[in-house]
Parts: C-alpha cells; sequence; structure tokens
C-alpha cells in the first residue's frame, strides 16, 4: 500500500512540472507571427484536460492553446425545479462537449461556467433530460417534467436490472400503484391483475385471507408449488409477502420462464416474484401519509332455512324414511313456536344472527419518510393496520372474543456512498403481529353455525328464580348437554397469538471502473428472525336446560346439565411455539460493455448460499439445518439494439440427494429480435406500429422441492428404535418386562434426484400508435423426474414404509396476454385502460398407477393434475322397483336416493366406476379488465376480475340436513328436495333424512358446480387538491378518495361466494367500502 500511495505522489508531482511548462509554452505561443493562421480548434479541449492525458502533448498546437485561453468563462447561477416548482436536488449540469460537471444542492441551485454559444444539458433520474443554450442570460431557470417512460425502461431481472427493450426472458412488471386495494393483505390484489399468475381467495378471515397464487398454474405433485418470493433479494414466505405495503413498494415482478428463473435455481422452478422496496434519494424530507378507514361485510352469506320450516322437514326427514318413527317436533311446539310465545320454550334461532354482525370497521395508517444528502439517503416507513371481525361480544364477560388483529410493520432502507465508487445499503425491516379471537378461530364458528339446531334451545337462558343471583352465563342446552352451542364456543374465552418476523440486511457495491470499465462486484449478507406462538384463556360454560314449564304463567324452572364440569374461572392452554432463523450470503460480479456503439454485452456471476433453522421440528433429522449452495451466470449480447441473446446457467446443490445426486446444472438461452429497430421498418409503418419485439426462450429447471418436507434425507433411512408401538412385554405374567420395539418410516434410496422441467416460451409484443401496447407469451412445459411413491409394491416384501421413485412426467402449456392503453387528450384529462388474461393447464404424462384394462378412464394419465373425479349421477331413483333392478350402490337407499351410471357394467357401482369430471378444483382461466381516468383534480377507476374453466364440489357430508338432529338446513335444499308430494328426480337435494345416507354423499356430477365467476372487484373516486390551495398549508400532496373492493359478483353458483370454492361454509370473503386520505409535504 505505502508503494502505491508513493507511486501515485510521484505521478502527481511529474504532472505538474509538465503543467508548468505547457503554461511557459502558451506565453511563447502568444508572441509568434504565425499564431493566427493556425487551424486547429478540434483541439480545443485538450489543454484543459492535459493533466489527465499528458501523453496527448505531442499533438496539441500552440493556436490551440491560445484560443482556449484567450475565451473568456463566466460564472453564471442557475436553479433546477420540478414541474410541481418544487427544487430538485441532484441533479446533473454538463456542458456539452467538455468534460467534467456539477450537480444541484438542496435547494436546487447550482453554478456552472460558461461561455457565449456553450450548450448546457440537465438531466435526472425519473425526468427529462433538457438541454439550454448560453446567451448571455442572468441566470438558468431550469423546469424538468416527468419521464414516464424512463422510469417504465427499466425492468428489474434476476439480481440485476435491464433495460426493458433488451429484456429475452418473460417478466411482467406492474405497477405497485395497481395493487392498492383497501385490504392489509396485499396478496388478495393479485387477482386478475398479473398476466400469468393464477390466483384466488378462499376467505375473508382477518389472519387467514392470505390468497393462493401460481405462475402458470401447477405442474409439481411435490410438497412445494408457489414460487419462490424475494423482496429486495431476501427469500421470504407468502405470509410475510402479505403483510408488505403497497406504498413501501418500488418494483413488482413476476419472472415466468426458464431465462428468467434460472440464476435463481431450483429455487425458482416454481417462477419468481421479485419485490424492491423503495430508497431515498438526495434532497429534503419527504413526508407521506396514508390513512384509511373501511366498513367491510361478507360478499354472500349461505342462506338457511327458517326454524319453522326446519322443524317441519325434520319430521319429514324422521317419517319419509320411517313411517312409524317418532318425530322430534309435536304440532304444539310448532304451532307456539309460529305464534312466538316463550322465546326461551319455543326458540327460534337465527344462529347466523346471533353470532356475527353485519359489518366489521377496520383502519390503516402508513408514514414514510425519504431524503438524504450527498453521503447517505434514506427511506423510513411505518404502517398499521387494524382489522376487526364480525363476530359479536357478550357483555357478561370482562374480554373480548371477537377477532382483532393488529399489525405493525416498520421498514429502513439507507443508502451509503462511502466513495464516489463504494456504496453501502442497509435494510432493516420488522412485521408484527398481535390477534386476539375465537379459541376455534372464525372460519369454524361459521361451520358450526351449519351443524346447530336452531330450535332445540336459546342461546342463554333469562335466570328462573332459583338462578337469580348466578354470576355466570346461563348457556342453552339439550339433551344431557351433548349438543353444539356455538353460542357459548364462541364467547367462553380467547385466544391470542403473537408473530414477530425481523430482517436485517446490509449489501456493499463497489464499482470497479478504475480497473475495467463497466466492472462491479457487491456482496450482500441477509438474517431473518422469525417467531410465533399462541396463548388460550377460557373457561367451561354452564349448560342448562327447561326442566318445566307453566304456560299458564308463563314460567320455567331450569336444570343444570354439566354442575360438576363447568368453571366460573378461566382456564389456561399454551399452544404452538414456532421459531427460525435463516442466513443468507450472495456475492455477485457484474459486467457492462459497449463496443463500437452497436455491441452491447454484459456478463454475470452470482454465488448464493442459504441456511434455515428450525426449532421444535421433532425429531433429530429436521432439527439439522437446512442448506442450499448456488452458483449461477448470465451472459448477453445486443447488436444494435436489434438482435438479442442471452445464456443463462444454474449449478445446484441440494442436501436432499445423496452425493451422486447432490449438484445439478440447469441451463438456458433465449433470443430476441426488435423489428421495430430496422431500416425497413421505419416511415409510414411505424408509425402505426412503433413497437414490434420477438422472442424466444429454451431451458431447463431443477426442483428439490419433492416428496413430503419432512424427508430431509432420501439417501439415509429413518428408523425409530424406541417405538413403543411394535414393543413387547414379556415374563411370567406377560408383563414383567417391556421392551419398545423398532420402526422404520424411510428406506434410504440414494438414486433419487433432481425433478426437471423443460420449458419453452414465445413472445411478442407490440406497440400501436405509441399509445397500445400488447403483449403474449405462449409458453410449454415438460416436468420429468416427479418424485412419487411405487403403487405395485407386494406386500410379501415385507416392507414397513412406501418405496419412492423418480417416475413421474407432466405438462403444462397456456398462454398469458396483457394490453396497456395510455391516452392524454389534453393537459387537464387523460384516460388508460388494462387487461390481461392467464390460460394455463397442465396434465399427466407419465403416473405411477395399477394397469385399467378395462377401465381405461380410472387412468390420470392425460388428466389435469387437479382434475375433479367423481361418480355420474344419471338421477334420483323413481320408486323402489327402479332401485331393486339397478346396480348394486352404497349402503341402505331408496326410492328418492341418487342413482348412479355403472360406467364398467359389472353390476356395482365401486371405485373402478370413478370418472373424471367438470374443471379442475384451480382455475385454468384468470383474466381481469379495466379503466382510469381524470380530468384536472378528479380521477375515476374501475377494475374487473373474473375465473373461467374451474369446478367446485358441494360438501353433501358437511350440509347433510337434521344429523344428529342437529344439523342445519340449506334454504336452497329446503325449496328444492325430492319427497313423496315432489317426486322431481331431478331435484338439488335427495329424500331427506336425519342420518347420513352414505349413498347420497360419495363424490359425483350431482354436487359438481360451475365456479366461473365475474366480479368488479374495485372501484375508486378521489380528488387531488390544487397546488395553490395546498402550498399554503405547506402541503406537497392532498388528495381524498372512496373505494370499494368486491363490490359485484357475476355467477351461476349463488350458495356462496364462487371463489371460495368448496370452502364456503367457512368465513366469507368481504366486500368493503374504504375512505382514504394521502398527503404528502
Amino acid at each position: 500500500m505505502n508503494m502505491k500511495i508513493t507511486s501515485l505522489r510521484s505521478r502527481s508531482t511529474h504532472l505538474k512540472k509538465m503543467n508548468n511548462f505547457i503554461m511557459v509554452c502558451v506565453l511563447c505561443c502568444a508572441f509568434h507571427p504565425n499564431i493566427y493562421a493556425s487551424d486547429g480548434s478540434e483541439l480545443e479541449t485538450k489543454l484543459l484536460n492535459y493533466s489527465k492525458r499528458a501523453n496527448t502533448f505531442k499533438n496539441i498546437k500552440s493556436t490551440d492553446l491560445f484560443n482556449s485561453y484567450a475565451i473568456q468563462k463566466i460564472a453564471v447561477n442557475g436553479v433546477v425545479t420540478d414541474s410541481d416548482g418544487q427544487p430538485v436536488p441532484g441533479a446533473t449540469i454538463v456542458i456539452i462537449g467538455q468534460e467534467g460537471g456539477v450537480s444541484t444542492d438542496f435547494d436546487g441551485n447550482f453554478t456552472v461556467s460558461v461561455s457565449t454559444g456553450d450548450e448546457i444539458k440537465v438531466s435526472y433520474i425519473g425526468l427529462k433530460t433538457v438541454t439550454i443554450k448560453y446567451n448571455g442570460q442572468k441566470e438558468f431557470l431550469v423546469q424538468l417534467e416527468a419521464d414516464v417512460s424512463e422510469l417504465d425502461d427499466v425492468t428489474v431481472v434476476a439480481y440485476s436490472k435491464q433495460k426493458k427493450e433488451s429484456v429475452i426472458a418473460a417478466i411482467t412488471t406492474i405497477k405497485p400503484s395497481s395493487l392498492k386495494i383497501p385490504s392489509s393483505n396485499l396478496t388478495t390484489a393479485f387477482a386478475g391483475r398479473i398476466p400469468g399468475m393464477v390466483s384466488y381467495q378462499r376467505s375473508g378471515e382477518p389472519g387467514q385471507n392470505t390468497a393462493e397464487f401460481y405462475i402458470r398454474g401447477i405442474t409439481t405433485f411435490g410438497y412445494n408449488k408457489s414460487p419462490l418470493i424475494l423482496v429486495d433479494n431476501n427469500e421470504v414466505t407468502t405470509e410475510e409477502l402479505s403483510r408488505l405495503h403497497p406504498d413501501d413498494i418500488a418494483s413488482f415482478s413476476i419472472m415466468k420462464d426458464a431465462t428468467a428463473t434460472a440464476l435463481y435455481g431450483s429455487r425458482g422452478a416454481n417462477g419468481v416474484i421479485l419485490v424492491s422496496t423503495k430508497e431515498g434519494s438526495i434532497g429534503k424530507a419527504q413526508i407521506s401519509v396514508r390513512m384509511e378507514q373501511n366498513f367491510s361485510s361478507p360478499t354472500s352469506m349461505v342462506e338457511l332455512a327458517d326454524p319453522i320450516t326446519y322443524m317441519q322437514l325434520h319430521n319429514e326427514a324422521v317419517r319419509t324414511r320411517d313411517p312409524l318413527g317418532v318425530t322430534p317436533y309435536s304440532q304444539q311446539k310448532i304451532a307456539s313456536t309460529i305464534a312466538g310465545e316463550n322465546p326461551y320454550v319455543y326458540p327460534a334461532n337465527d344462529w347466523q344472527e346471533m353470532l356475527f354482525k353485519d359489518e366489521a370497521i377496520n383502519k390503516q395508517v402508513n408514514l414514510n419518510v425519504s431524503g438524504g444528502g450527498k453521503v447517505a439517503q434514506y427511506y423510513v416507513a411505518g404502517s398499521y393496520s387494524s382489522d376487526n371481525g364480525m363476530l359479536k361480544v357478550d357483555g357478561k364477560n370482562n374480554f373480548n372474543n371477537n377477532i382483532k388483529l393488529d399489525r405493525y410493520m416498520l421498514r429502513s432502507n439507507v443508502n451509503i456512498d462511502i466513495t464516489p465508487t463504494t456504496k453501502a445499503v442497509i435494510r432493516l425491516s420488522g412485521a408484527f403481529d398481535q390477534y386476539s379471537g375465537p379459541i376455534d378461530g372464525g372460519a369454524e364458528l361459521f361451520r358450526k353455525v351449519l351443524r346447530t339446531n336452531p330450535v332445540f334451545f336459546p342461546a342463554t337462558y333469562a335466570p328462573d328464580v332459583a338462578n337469580a343471583e348466578t354470576q355466570h352465563i346461563l348457556f342453552g342446552n339439550y339433551g344431557n348437554g351433548e349438543f353444539l352451542n356455538p353460542y357459548a364456543d364462541m364467547v367462553k374465552g380467547y385466544k391470542e397469538y403473537y408473530t414477530s418476523q425481523v430482517s436485517a440486511q446490509f449489501e456493499l457495491k463497489q464499482d470497479l471502473a478504475f480497473v475495467l470499465d463497466g466492472l462491479s462486484i457487491r456482496g450482500m449478507f441477509n438474517t431473518n428472525r422469525y417467531s410465533h406462538y399462541d396463548i388460550s384463556r377460557y373457561y367451561n360454560p354452564f349448560f342448562y336446560k327447561v326442566g318445566a314449564y307453566d304456560k299458564r304463567a308463563d314460567e320455567y324452572t331450569l336444570n343444570v346439565l354439566n354442575e360438576n364440569s363447568g368453571t366460573e374461572y378461566l382456564g389456561y392452554n399454551e399452544g404452538s411455539k414456532d421459531i427460525n432463523s435463516t442466513t443468507y450470503f450472495e456475492t455477485a460480479i457484474d459486467w457492462n460493455g459497449t463496443f463500437d456503439e452497436k455491441h452491447a454485452v454484459s456478463g454475470l456471476l452470482v454465488a448464493t448460499a442459504r441456511e434455515r433453522v428450525q426449532a421444535n421440528a421433532g425429531d433429530l433429522q429436521r432439527s439439522l439445518p437446512y442448506r442450499n449452495l448456488g452458483y449461477a451466470g448470465r451472459a448477453t449480447y445486443a447488436y444494435d439494439s436489434r438482435y438479442l441473446m442471452e445464456l443463462n446457467f444454474g449449478y445446484n446443490g441440494s442436501e436432499r440427494f445423496s452425493k451422486k445426486e447432490r449438484f445439478g446444472f440447469f441451463p438456458s438461452v433465449g433470443y430476441g429480435w426488435i423489428v421495430s429497430n430496422e431500416e425497413f421498418w421505419k416511415g409510414k409503418i411505424s408509425n402505426t406500429i412503433n413497437k414490434l419485439k420477438i422472442r424466444y426462450t429454451y431451458g431447463m429447471v431443477g426442483n428439490d422441492a419433492i416428496g413430503n418436507e419432512n424427508d430431509r434425507f432420501f439417501y439415509l433411512s429413518n428408523v425409530n428404535l424406541n417405538d413403543g408401538g411394535n414393543g413387547s412385554s414379556f415374563g411370567t405374567n406377560g408383563g414383567d418386562y417391556g421392551r419398545p420395539g423398532v420402526s422404520i418410516s424411510r428406506y434410504a434410496n440414494d438414486a433419487i434426484t433432481w425433478e426437471k422441467a423443460e420449458k419453452y416460451n414465445i413472445g411478442i409484443e407490440l406497440g400501436f400508435w405509441n399509445r397500445l401496447d400488447l403483449e403474449v407469451d405462449v409458453y410449454s412445459e415438460n416436468r420429468t423426474n416427479i418424485l412419487m411413491n411405487r403403487s405395485a409394491v407386494p406386500t410379501t416384501m415385507g416392507l414397513q414404509a412406501g418405496v419412492q421413485a423418480n417416475v413421474g412426467e407432466a405438462s403444462s402449456k397456456g398462454i398469458d396476454v396483457s394490453f396497456n392503453y395510455a391516452q392524454s387528450i389534453n393537459k387537464d384529462m387523460w384516460m388508460s385502460a388494462m387487461g390481461n388474461l392467464t390460460y394455463a393447464t397442465s396434465k399427466f404424462e407419465v403416473y405411477e398407477e395399477p394397469d385399467y384394462p378395462n377401465e381405461p378412464w380410472k387412468s390420470r394419465i392425460g388428466n389435469a393434475i387437479t382434475e375433479n373425479y367423481g361418480y355420474v349421477a344419471e338421477r334420483l331413483f323413481v320408486d323402489e322397483e327402479e332401485v331393486r333392478n339397478s346396480p348394486t350402490q352404497f349402503g341402505d337407499y331408496m326410492a328418492g336416493d341418487i342413482k348412479y351410471k355403472d360406467i364398467n357394467q359389472d353390476g356395482k357401482i365401486s371405485d373402478l366406476d370413478m370418472v373424471p369430471m367438470g374443471y379442475p378444483h384451480s382455475p385454468e382461466i384468470v383474466f381481469g379488465f379495466g379503466f382510469s381516468g381524470g380530468w384536472k383534480g378528479i380521477d375515476l377507476s374501475a377494475f374487473f376480475q373474473g375465473v373461467a374453466r374451474t369446478s367446485l364440489f358441494i360438501d353433501a357430508y358437511a350440509t347433510s340436513p337434521f344429523v344428529n338432529q342437529q344439523n342445519a338446513l340449506l334454504k336452497v335444499y329446503a325449496d328444492n328436495h325430492w319427497s313423496e308430494d315432489n317426486r322431481d328426480v331431478y331435484a338439488v337435494w335427495p329424500r331427506l333424512s336425519e342420518t347420513r345416507i352414505d349413498n347420497n354423499l360419495q363424490a359425483s356430477n350431482w354436487f359438481l358446480r360451475d365456479a366461473s365467476f365475474l366480479r368488479l372487484k374495485s372501484v375508486e373516486i378521489g380528488y387531488s387538491f390544487p397546488n395553490k390551495i395546498i402550498s399554503k398549508a405547506y402541503l406537497e400532496k392532498c388528495r381524498l378518495y372512496v373505494n370499494g373492493n368486491n363490490l359485484l359478483t357475476f355467477s351461476k353458483f349463488k350458495l356462496w361466494d364462487p371463489e371460495m370454492g368448496g370452502n364456503g361454509l367457512s368465513y366469507p370473503i368481504q366486500k368493503v367500502i374504504n375512505f382514504g386520505l394521502q398527503i404528502s409535504f
């Protein structure tokens, strides 16, 4: 190091001496008689830079030196502002044709030395560059307008950024603002907005409403079907992504093909979601606050029959199966209930009304501050959301049993310019959930309503004379207290859980341009800490029933049913505890270069290492650290912004495989042709089709998330030497001495290897009239080496555990289409429209299954991976004669029950008669479209979302009425069922019964429904106050808005919200009306 410093000092002294020599030459040349006859103006600037280029001295003419010093430079001040008149700090000002430049200060001011005729160029990221000629003006007043095209011109790719024009891979980038909906869960905004993503929401319960989403559908059989999710290159879970606030997002991209995901190796086998959070910029502190309050209510509730109809049909259910059966309700009880007599003796409960409120009130607040100086820039944000449930609270309790989820989020991103070539980034984030709610959860309470009798007992009794001083709540029940009282289960206690997730990241970037122009290197360290635990506190309810009733005096006497088990104090139960730690290292070296202005070349090499440790793992193997190593690289070449090529590779190591299978190499290649940049395209055709780009990619991807997640090491057996279930006892009496036995849950198999996917993608990008952009991607994927259990292992081998092998194969194909249209009508009016459609289908190509020579429909080969299977229901049996003359079915059945088709005609209905039916339960088509527009300060937007080619099964088991004298009766069943008086063989529900009829519970097309729907997903109207008004309050932005979510749904299926699929009996998806205010200053 000392030698280098000495060398630099020596060179500096040498340059100073050369400069002195040059000044002497300048003075001499000034008096030379032929100086003005010389012509060398093109070398004028070389003198000024001689200290940097001393070796060019021999080429400098004396005339140039004299002219350079003869031209007078004048220091001129200036200020740079944006379109709102706010100063722009950090803007770059250069004099065209000269080296060097200056930057604006915090107030947008700058000073530059110019001569008459000089042109200065002012630029800033995200703003249009301006060029101004100096003609003697006293100062430069520069206003820069927003350049949306420049911001959109950059696409985030794996470990780097590229100009959108040069991207070959199938990558979709969406604006973070489009993900802003009135929900504290980010994933609920995905449906229909992201081409290539299949997304749907199955629940509306706070804390449980995270959407399911897959990139280009499901192809693997493994335990992990979800995409890799990266936030600032840090791998996170779906739950962690759901907590991210849209205001903190700078870019949101999904990577769909092999070329896009190759650098992530096996982690990106199912696609990648890449999110970058916002960073600070040079300038004064900018503060932004968003406050929202919304009102949520169910989009749809399952309709139940009224209590009177319930009793009448319950009696019918008994008589229609057994004419001599004892009916549960007397005519006197039915008549008294109709007359509205004492509701405690003749209850008619609407359990939904008793348990659930019509709406819930929620709120959100987000605050972020950004700014910085030349050394450090910062972005700091904090968010708070409070989501409440729809559950009612009993005032007699001193605790709140309703759902309340408080979520706190903190984020701090600090960029430090250590030197002009060395930068450091520190990112800290934390998400903290605090939940309180019913012990069984909100979804289970909705299900319990469907398992409760509405007329046997009230939710609670008013005290009788004997219980006038009783301190506890008198909960209703029946029989010996074995019946379900959902109100008691709701209010008897509460559960709390606390979840904390903290992430710390340090990144160091070094520009190595002094070694090679365009070369840089960076390293990153990230650590995550996650913890979760829950606690339940509850009492055991006292249940009562009416023991005697004096109808004349309208007085009843209560009998306690569980005097010895009820409690008036809170009990305590500790729930699960989950703690894990993740550490991640990443190093990358990147190079970009351009030769002869036409040849653009880049290269990237990345090395990654990840380790995760799980506390309370459960066994020895799972307690060991989970580790993953990877090396990846990318090389790109572009000629004249017309012809593009990209090569990628991933070299990954997995701990799950034996040494001979541990590492896998997965390459990819892509080609692109920007036709619109060709000379022959210019002219009239370019005025109509301003953009035409064709892309093709091919690649291999590996996946090690196969089989069961608990199978850590396939090449090792898992043997339990202390299995009490396989033990034996010895001794004279047969139990004097005992020893545990041995069990095997996995056999070693060193041949298990990577699941491999071969992916193809062809894409075309079109631009029309510089207003409409259309993008289409057609893709296919062939996945091999899928791990499956061998189905033909004879029991005579004596194996305790199944045998697995890489024998499965599957394929998928589909198309992604998206369009965007934007037009500025005039300075006050603008409009835009967008839409996208994703069609993704998959099927089994090779499946380990028995041979079905006589029942080819039993084979899964050629069927969708998420296909529905069931029996073909022809209709309901007409009469007993038809029952006797039909193939044997399931259990006891009679006229009015479901009649199935004997597919293989063997005289009985069995598993061999099950066939694929309907569409897959995961949608094959997801689409969305919408518009937005504005006039002056008013803006309006709307968005529609829908799915198609998807089916659901109504759960006949859960919706069977009257079972155990409890289950509720769906209104649709009450209105349309088979009966002696209405022998409709196509009725929605078969013959009634107070027990489950096994024959009618089989999966069949009788209960299969089309779950397609179209939804008005969101509508928003807002008003931004003019600057001349808000500036008086020192505000830069003030916007009021009202928006709604899940407002209307159009579907053939009416029982519940079709987006919930077969989960419709649980907590419903919410319709939201939201009021918000956003201010910046």
